[in-house]
């Protein structure tokens, strides 16, 4: 086959694809780019598990802005997992996250279903009221921590994971009520009705329909109900000694510990540890949460 007759080829091939040169070369820009955006926001989490295997205190080499890679090991680990107040500090936050994703739960999903399916007096009120805390809490957010820290301090609360918990779902409640109210929307009616034709109850259609069809909205409040509870730090920081710190709160005790210096390493592996178990829920729970944040409308 000569040169000019494989040229034509080609030049077939891309017409009866539909695919012009330019048209090429702009999705392979767009995935290069897309690559790049991957790497710049992988870059910190690589730099971050390299150091925690670095011996030492330093983030990086006088050679560089790694460590020495001949250096790693798992000492930090170690020291992290056994002789830091890790183990402690974990029982903590499986506490104050149990208590605020139980109670939120609790009460969003049947306060989604009530403002989703029924009518009853002041309805709307409370739909504007679920608005208005998700939309001005964060501005009152300074002045509601000084009221707090004096509240809970007077009536001898400061230090108690329950009530920790209780505020934490109590902030995560209306935000997510509202976000599983939405997703409850875009269920047909209709499914409700074809099960009250069938015989089925009020509380047979709850559980038969409404909830299974919920999964992925009920999904993504549940790990914002437990992120609200895992993550938070400056109530924690404030509210809790250090006999009943979480994880959150310990770690920036740990960065701020030393007198002359940080333990990057021993810090960097503790940030790791505490990270986990968010990247494993989400990891199992994505497909949940990627359909329940798209809100796609359901055929029927």
């Amino acid at each position: 086959m000569t040169a000019s007759e494989s040229e034509t080829e080609v030049g077939d091939r891309d017409e009866s694809s539909g695919r012009s040169p330019l048209d090429i070369a702009k999705t392979v820009a767009a995935t290069g780019g897309a690559i790049g955006i991957l790497v710049v926001l992988m870059f910190p989490v690589y730099w971050i598990f390299a150091a925690s295997l670095s011996q030492g205190s330093g983030l990086m080499s006088s050679e560089g802005i790694f460590a020495d890679p001949s250096t790693y090991n798992l000492e930090a680990y170690r020291w992290v997992i056994l002789e830091s107040d890790f183990s402690e500090a974990l029982v903590n936050s499986l506490i104050v996250v149990f208590v605020t994703v139980s109670v939120s739960m609790s009460v969003v999903v049947p306060g989604a279903y009530a403002l989703s399916r029924r009518d009853f007096v002041g309805r709307e009120k409370v739909l504007y009221g679920y608005v208005l805390f998700t939309q001005v809490g964060a501005g009152l957010s300074v002045a509601t921590l000084v009221a707090l820290y004096a509240l809970f301090v007077n009536l001898g609360l400061s230090n108690s994971l329950l009530v920790l918990g209780l505020f934490y779902a109590a902030g995560a409640i209306p935000f997510n009520t509202w976000l599983l109210k939405t997703f409850m929307d875009n269920i047909p009616v209709s499914y409700e009705e074809a099960a009250i034709v069938d015989g089925a109850g009020r509380w047979d259609v709850i559980r038969e329909v409404i909830l299974p069809l919920s999964k992925p909205g009920i999904a993504v409040v549940l790990v914002f109900t437990f992120l609200a509870g895992w993550n938070e730090f400056i109530v924690a920081r404030t509210l809790l000694r250090p006999d009943n710190y979480t994880l959150s709160v310990e770690l920036y005790s740990l960065a701020t510990a030393g007198r002359y210096e940080t333990p990057w390493t021993e810090f960097s592996a503790f940030a790791l540890l505490f990270a986990l178990p968010v990247a494993i829920i989400y990891f199992f729970a994505q497909s949940y949460v990627e359909s329940g944040l798209s809100f796609g409308g359901m055929d029927g």
